[in-house]
């Protein structure tokens, strides 16, 4: 599960690179900081035969409520995802990504060693505008002791084979998310 992560540019040369050319192209300040569902957020996915930053809304539009993860093992059956599973898919870069446990503490999980953290995502146009979804995944060792469930992280040599390759996307659905390092962001709400 991913309600909410991080897209800070202060620290990934990457991130201020995809910020920088995003800004240039649209003529304004884009959001960073804590990225949350409806916000427009840059996301990676091919467009005329390059991997390119673009400005995309999180959270497919349906019935009022935006759906802003699917479940990769799933995505395949499911109407509101296939297309965008064999065609759509996206990359969403980021410094991290907020979970909180049954106490109700926020946790920010993050690649150790590295400034940015790649999701798998998918995309769908509608009406001219262009809506984003997290694909999600069961929990490693070093999520499952806040959430049962965790988006689909990528590593940067897997951002290729997601964005073009179908079969290769299929592969990495069943894959088994990178460690991560968990750091706690939020007030303790309770004491021992």
């Amino acid at each position: 599960m991913c309600g909410r992560y991080q897209f800070t540019a202060e620290q990934s040369a990457e991130i201020q690179r995809i910020v920088q050319e995003i800004q240039a192209r649209v003529g304004r300040e884009i959001k960073t900081g804590e990225i949350y569902p409806t916000n427009q957020a840059p996301v990676l996915r091919v467009d005329d035969g390059a991997v390119r930053p673009q400005l995309l809304t999180w959270g497919f539009p349906l019935s009022g409520k935006p759906i802003i993860n699917a479940r990769a093992e799933s995505a395949e059956e499911k109407a509101l995802f296939r297309t965008s599973l064999q065609l759509q898919r996206c990359v969403i870069p980021s410094s991290g990504f907020f979970e909180w446990d049954g106490e109700k503490q926020k946790y920010l999980f993050r690649l150790p060693a590295e400034l940015t953290l790649y999701m798998a995502g998918l995309y769908e146009e509608r009406a001219g505008q262009k809506y984003y979804c997290i694909l999600t995944t069961a929990a490693n060792n070093s999520m499952r002791s806040v959430h049962d469930r965790m988006p689909l992280v990528l590593r940067r040599d897997q951002i290729d084979a997601w964005l073009q390759s179908a079969e290769e996307a299929r592969k990495i659905l069943h894959m088994v998310p990178p460690e991560l390092e968990k750091t706690q962001t939020g007030a303790q709400l309770k004491l021992w």
